[in-house]
């Protein structure tokens, strides 16, 4: 399976910018931030990820437990 590559310009995406990429609600964005399913640092109310630590999470979501392809 080929690897996901997020094409976005910046280097750290906002809740808005995943909710766009993934075409999710904030809330599903947000219940992964506060889960820490989605590595993401806190800057005062806004939450802020990494765009590689997305790319990350994006891949890793696609592989089950045992490293094989859901």
């Amino acid at each position: 399976m080929d690897r996901i590559t997020v094409d976005l310009d910046k280097d750290w995406l906002s809740v808005a910018d995943i909710c766009d990429y993934m075409g999710v609600s904030a809330y599903v964005v947000t219940s992964q931030l506060r889960s820490g399913d989605l590595p993401a640092v806190k800057f005062g109310r806004e939450w802020r990820v990494a765009r590689q630590d997305f790319e990350n999470w994006i891949n890793a979501q696609r592989l089950g437990n045992d490293g094989t392809a859901k």
